[in-house]
Order: structure tokens, then sequence, then C-alpha cells
């Protein structure tokens, strides 16, 4: 596993719509992995794989309950609303207020390329649908409500 470089905002990557992923090679394997270690060496809660450079619609997400691995997700339902502020590891140190639903159903495949549907609300709902929009080239900061604000430790927890 290694450390891969989170690109930032400005960079046009993160603006891409990123390719399905077919099958899982060995080079899926080690980019899930390096993503894993990626996000939990910046303290963030999800991670897309434009954000380390590549256009690969793969996401990991761990809210405190452990890793998830989610290879071309698809959100199925969405329902309620949550406002809250939003971090994103690749716009370090900024945070603003965005609305979100407060409930998701998503079907993805594993990293074992198994079919799966969950379902997650509040915190993980949010980081769902964050991870979800960097992979067709969004950044949260399209929907900030208000003007980005300095994070501090607690708000970063949030990304």
């Amino acid at each position: 596993m290694a450390l891969r470089t989170i690109r930032l905002q400005g960079d046009p990557i993160l603006n891409k719509v990123c390719r399905e992923v077919s099958e899982l090679t060995p080079r899926i394997k080690t980019l899930i992995e390096d993503m894993a270690e990626t996000m939990y060496e910046a303290n963030g809660v999800g991670l897309a794989a434009p954000q380390v450079g590549v256009l690969r619609r793969i996401v990991v997400i761990d809210v405190g309950d452990g890793p998830i691995t989610m290879i071309n997700p698809e959100i199925l339902e969405t329902s309620g609303e949550q406002t809250g502020d939003e971090g994103c590891l690749s716009v370090p140190g900024k945070a603003g207020k965005v609305t979100r639903p407060n409930h998701v159903k998503v079907k993805f495949y594993d990293a074992e390329m198994e079919l799966c549907e969950i379902e997650g609300t509040e915190l993980l709902a949010r980081a769902i649908c964050h991870e979800v929009e960097h992979l067709d080239g969004h950044l949260y900061t399209e929907k900030v409500e208000g003007e980005l604000h300095d994070a501090n430790i607690e708000e970063e927890d949030d990304q």
C-alpha cells in the first residue's frame, strides 16, 4: 500500500466524469488499498478515485463503522433533508453549509466485485452523496449555501 497525492480544487481531473470498472484487476485492488490508506492518513471519512488522479468509479468511505468500498455506485433512492457543514480533502482547511438527503439507498460492487445494496442516514448518507458527486466531476463547493469558512477540527471530521 502507498499514500497517493490528493488532488486539490482547481485540478481539472476533479471536473471529469469517471469510467466504470468492468473487472477487478490487481491494479484496481492496489488502488482501493491505497485510497483507504490515503483517506485515513488525511483524517477523511471518504475519498473518490479522481481525488487521487484516477478516473474510475470507485469510492472508499468510513464514518466510524469500518471501511466501505463502492465500485460503480448508483444512488437508487433519497429521502429527507439535512443541512450541515461539509468539508473535502480536495479543499483542505475549508468547510461550507450544504443540504443533502438524510437517507440514501445505494447499489454498488464491493472490493470483491460482489453486488451490494445498503441504506445510510445522516453522516453516511452525506458521505455517499458527496463521494458519488466526485465521480461525476462535481465538488461540494458547487452546493455550498453562503461562503466557505475556515474549518476547525470537528468540522474536518465531516469530510
